[in-house]
């Protein structure tokens, strides 16, 4: 369950969840058991790189230029990936033309590209949702996938009749950590930040969120440290089920 408070708890319980979903509610590097049986021996080392340079481009896309650069989260994660496989799956010492790796890798890109489409949730995530339900919370996910990707992706997960909203940020194309992400959850639920729970494993993203003035559970799978820029969330849990923490029965 959860640990103590990170930091005082607002007077009143949240009205309302928010999730992030990539790496809270879908576990983003279940896509390495599929890389690894395509490249043996590098699974884990490309899951965690393809992860690292998509959240690496949604910050360059939002910040520089005043985001003249944004695409879709979509294309961010298909960019992601061809990084990844031309920095570790090739020999370093060959050189290929463009179209000659399109042609070698391009089967192998898609492959994986659907798999993102069908990421394994987290073993606890069903349970929560339905008890945030039966309390009658409302809840929902903000992300910065496209409305596609998480459409399909929650449906394969079978969460979408426990959630109320899917908010996607590429409305305001604009990723997370930007305010204005962060505000679409305020304005799809009509209500303040400080009345809604935002959650999120990522630790970058429980900070945004609690500067943005919402009260934050950060779910700490795997037992990092936290940002060390002066700002703690509300709680820390170690699985989703610390979200229950805030709305006693």
């Amino acid at each position: 369950m959860s640990e103590q408070p990170s930091a005082s708890l607002t007077s009143n319980p949240p009205r309302a969840v928010l999730f992030d979903a990539y790496g809270t509610l879908l576990d983003v590097y279940s896509v390495a058991e599929l890389i690894e049986e395509l490249f043996p021996g590098k699974g884990q080392a490309m899951s965690v790189l393809w992860r690292d340079k998509q959240i690496e481009y949604t910050r360059l896309v939002t910040t520089c230029n005043h985001g003249a650069h944004y695409r879709p989260f979509s294309e961010i994660t298909r960019a992601a990936l061809t990084f990844t496989i031309k920095k570790l799956a090739f020999d370093p010492e060959e050189t290929w033309a463009e179209g000659e790796f399109l042609l070698e890798s391009e089967p192998v890109i898609e492959m994986l590209l659907a798999q993102y489409q069908h990421l394994d949730a987290f073993p606890e995530n069903m349970a929560v949702l339905q008890e945030l339900k039966a309390r009658g919370i409302p809840t929902g996910i903000l992300s910065n996938g496209d409305a596609d990707m998480l459409q399909d992706a929650v449906r394969f997960a079978g969460l979408g009749p426990c959630l109320d909203h899917v908010i996607s940020v590429d409305v305001v194309r604009k990723f997370k950590t930007h305010p204005d992400a962060y505000a679409l959850g305020e304005q799809t639920l009509a209500l303040p930040a400080k009345e809604i729970l935002f959650v999120s494993s990522n630790g970058w993203d429980a900070l945004g969120a609690t500067w943005h003035g919402y009260q934050t559970l950060w779910v700490n799978r795997y037992h990092l440290p936290f940002e060390e820029l002066g700002t703690p969330p509300t709680r820390v849990g170690h699985d989703l089920r610390a979200v229950l923490d805030f709305f006693p029965t």
